[in-house]
């Protein structure tokens, strides 16, 4: 199905494109269809995913493609516990599809309207040292490339490539379906609880060592961490989920109506934010409870933020957050959105921000209504005087040459584009930025 162009926006209203026509492909030759009329017409083409990216990375200026109709498992092994699912499936159906088979996704981020093909093009991670990103479980791919030809890559097939395509930031062509391992459904328990927020650092690398999952929040202008532990149970665990009305009070009423009434306040009398802060932390209280991974992993989102994340190493973390501290305190800004710490296990992905190393990852956000540069931009020279690493999918203000230092097999993930997409078929201005036109 063809459509003319319209104004596309991503999630977050930081990036925005109206392509020259959409298109909106129902299956692999389409997609590969699609992609040789582009070709023909010397228009580039995107894939756009679910627009939870907040870099540019998925914007179309030629042809956009949207896979909504791309979507649903295509086959499972039950035994080797692989699931071949389509590329526009969003994370939240692909736990709905796999449970009938008492499979999961082995981590996940804490949000799922990503689309399984854009979570893992850009690097999605939830947290846990011992597990790596959700790209680092996937065993083939199907990709259209530059031409127009569907290419398999697998444990059979260009397996050593594998390790590029998993992660290739849509700039090796358009992935059409993806085999990921999963592992046995489990039931994760989950405590939840405010603590000192020095005490919380000092003992951060022991805690996710000594946990499967182990993250923590901590607004500005406050000294508390909102932490967050989980329990993968052992077979068979026991559900004992929140009841539904806890469940909207704290996710509907809480985190999300009541601060975005917060965050809007402290827009428009930023001198209130500290006591705002203070207050978000005392209503946000301890829990605990126990229910399928995916419904604990993951959390609903709707005030609008931009975000910028950055992978350190582990034992940088402390000195980063003091850093930032001090950075806001000079500064004198008035942040009113939490700073999030998760962690991840390093893998051999080309682009990952945990290839080659065990990874604490730090999020900053701002308020949609509030000007995040300057904060982002001071942010991000903290992070790089340690080797941080961006997330693809998140802001962040590096170039093709200062990212060439951060990646050693940078150069090959060039070389495998101009092999794959020598024309620049899926190219963009934000690609052209981070891997060179």
């Amino acid at each position: 199905m063809t459509a003319t162009g319209a104004l596309w926006r991503n999630w977050a209203r930081t990036e925005s494109a109206r392509p020259i026509r959409v298109e909106r492909p129902s299956s692999p030759g389409a997609v590969a269809r699609a992609v040789r009329a582009a070709a023909g017409s010397g228009l580039p083409i995107k894939a756009a995913g679910s627009g939870h990216s907040f870099t540019g990375i998925a914007v179309a200026p030629g042809v956009l493609l949207e896979l909504d109709d791309l979507t649903g498992l295509v086959s499972v092994d039950r035994d080797r516990r692989l699931a071949t699912i389509l590329a526009g499936t969003r994370l939240s159906d692909v736990s709905r599809l796999l449970a009938p088979h008492g499979l999961a996704l082995e981590n996940l981020g804490d949000i799922d309207r990503q689309t399984i093909s854009g979570a893992i093009s850009t690097g999605t991670h939830g947290t846990g040292i011992g597990f790596a990103g959700l790209a680092a479980r996937v065993r083939a791919v199907t990709l259209v490339t530059g031409d127009g030809s569907l290419r398999r890559f697998s444990a059979d097939e260009s397996p050593e490539l594998l390790p590029a395509v998993s992660l290739g930031l849509g700039a090796l062509g358009v992935l059409v379906d993806v085999t990921i391992e999963c592992v046995d459904a489990f039931v994760v328990s989950a405590v939840e609880a405010p603590e000192p927020l020095d005490a919380t650092i000092a003992a951060a690398e022991q805690r996710a060592r000594s946990a499967d999952h182990f993250e923590f929040y901590w607004f500005p202008h406050t000294r508390v961490a909102l932490t967050k532990t989980n329990t993968r149970l052992p077979a068979g665990g026991a559900r004992a989920p929140l009841p539904r009305v806890r469940r909207l009070i704290d996710d509907d009423l809480i985190a999300n109506g009541v601060y975005r009434a917060v965050c809007a306040t402290g827009t428009v009398l930023p001198v209130v934010v500290p006591t705002l802060n203070r207050a978000a932390t005392k209503l946000t209280g301890s829990r605990r409870f126990a229910d399928h991974s995916h419904r604990v992993f993951t959390t609903s989102r709707t005030v609008r933020f931009a975000e910028m994340e950055y992978a350190v190493p582990v034992d940088a973390l402390p000195s980063v957050l003091e850093d930032l501290a001090a950075l806001i305190a000079v500064r004198r800004w008035r942040i009113s959105f939490p700073l999030e710490i998760r962690f991840a296990a390093a893998d051999d992905l080309w682009l990952s921000t945990a290839s080659g190393r065990e990874s604490a990852y730090i999020a900053v956000h701002r308020y949609h209504r509030e000007r995040h540069e300057p904060y982002f931009r001071a942010a991000e020279e903290i992070f790089r005087n340690v080797g941080g690493r961006p997330h693809w999918g998140k802001i962040h203000y590096l170039g093709v040459e200062e990212l060439r230092t951060l990646y050693p097999r940078f150069d090959d993930f060039l070389a495998l584009r101009d092999e794959l997409d020598p024309r620049r078929a899926f190219a963009n201005p934000y690609l052209d930025r981070v891997l060179g036109p």
